[in-house]
């Protein structure tokens, strides 16, 4: 992973969680909690899971672990706090991408998982290519949740992505 594509990545996922936030605020709290049979059951489960696991690599990633009990931990029940939670986390995203270097992502990330506590360590660069590679996997679950209930949260292609289409405009 690049320097750049971290920063991508990063305002990628602050993009796309705007959006997906955006429309599920238009569902009822009974709609965005109802068991769709996804991994985390619901439109809420799912984001909340989203913002659960950022929080525990963004732990990783600065040295300042973020304990959870399961992956499936409820941090927020009122959806508006989800929110606010997840746009300071996407801040946080988007300061940590802009401070990487070439040499952190030349390094090592050393940790223990929640799901197994032995100890792991990987390429720094693989650690945050699965960080982001993991939100693109659940928000691809919340737009089928979301076109499930007739929604659409529109294009959501990396390439689309403003910054990225205005840098390769000819």
């Amino acid at each position: 992973m690049r320097i750049e594509q971290a920063r991508d990545m990063a305002a990628y996922n602050q993009w796309m969680n705007e959006r997906l936030y955006a429309v599920c605020a238009g569902l009822s709290d009974a709609e965005r909690r109802q068991d769709r049979g996804a991994f985390f059951k619901s439109i809420h489960g799912t984001l909340n899971h989203l913002l659960l696991a950022d929080s525990v690599w963004m732990g990783r990633f600065l040295g300042q672990p973020f304990t959870v009990t399961g992956l499936d931990q409820e941090l927020y029940h009122d959806f508006a706090e989800l929110a606010r939670a997840r746009h300071g986390m996407d801040a946080a995203i988007v300061r940590w991408a802009g401070s990487l270097t070439e040499s952190v992502l030349a390094g090592e990330l050393a940790y223990a998982s929640i799901v197994n506590p032995r100890p792991r360590k990987y390429e720094y660069w693989l650690a945050a290519t699965h960080f982001f590679n993991h939100q693109t996997h659940h928000r691809g679950q919340l737009t089928t949740l979301l076109s499930q209930c007739g929604l659409d949260v529109g294009v959501t292609d990396l390439i689309q992505l403003p910054q990225v289409e205005e840098r390769n405009a000819t």
